[in-house]
């Protein structure tokens, strides 16, 4: 653990029904997220974030990572996964986008979950309650509608104006009853490929 780190916050939802139905297995949302005072702040405008992204970004998705996957049992058992990050009001939100984007925050949850695609994610800045919103997406297949999921919680104390918050949250399964097909139905009925579906 790093000073920086004021708290870390986690959520858990589970979903036993879905429109009136049972769902055929319960679908479990997790986040996990490291509220921390931003580094940046009260600096003048700084042109180089790389040393505190490689000092902050790597810790955080370790210890993220490793609460997300004890959280939900393995990393076998996550199927979609994402990231987010909130900025304080006082802050940039280059500040808080620099702690997730970054493959030192990331790879911890990848190599967790053994997965292929990249992280869903959201970066904005707001006060103390502001939503965490986490995108999720296939952990191995970005066109596989039945796993757009989204994770959302709020911290009431936090992102104070010169805190940051970064986050990650992963699903179990996809939604329950997913049922408007995937991105490539939709390629193949308009005769466009993965590569290039605008037809440009």
């Amino acid at each position: 653990m790093i000073e920086d780190i004021r708290k870390i916050v986690t959520y858990e939802e589970i979903i036993n029904v879905e429109g009136g139905k049972k769902a055929p297995n319960d679908l479990r949302l997790i986040g996990v997220a490291a509220v921390l005072k931003n580094p940046w702040y009260g600096k003048n405008f700084t042109e180089d974030l790389t040393p505190e992204i490689n000092r902050i970004s790597p810790i955080i998705g370790k210890i993220l990572t490793e609460k997300l996957v004890a959280n939900i049992g393995s990393g076998d058992k996550i199927e979609a996964y994402g990231k987010a990050a909130v900025a304080g009001i006082d802050s940039e939100i280059e500040h808080a986008s620099a702690l997730i984007h970054t493959l030192k925050f990331g790879n911890y949850l990848r190599e967790a979950a053994k997965a292929k695609s990249y992280l869903g994610f959201t970066n904005v800045r707001g006060p103390a309650n502001t939503p965490v919103f986490i995108p999720l997406m296939d952990k191995n297949d970005t066109g596989r509608r039945s796993h757009y999921l989204t994770v959302q919680f709020s911290i009431n104390d936090a992102p104070a104006g010169n805190e940051l918050i970064a986050a990650l949250g992963a699903a179990t399964s996809g939604r329950p009853h997913h049922r408007i097909g995937d991105r490539y139905s939709d390629l193949n009925s308009l005769g466009r490929t993965e590569d290039n579906p605008a037809g440009v």
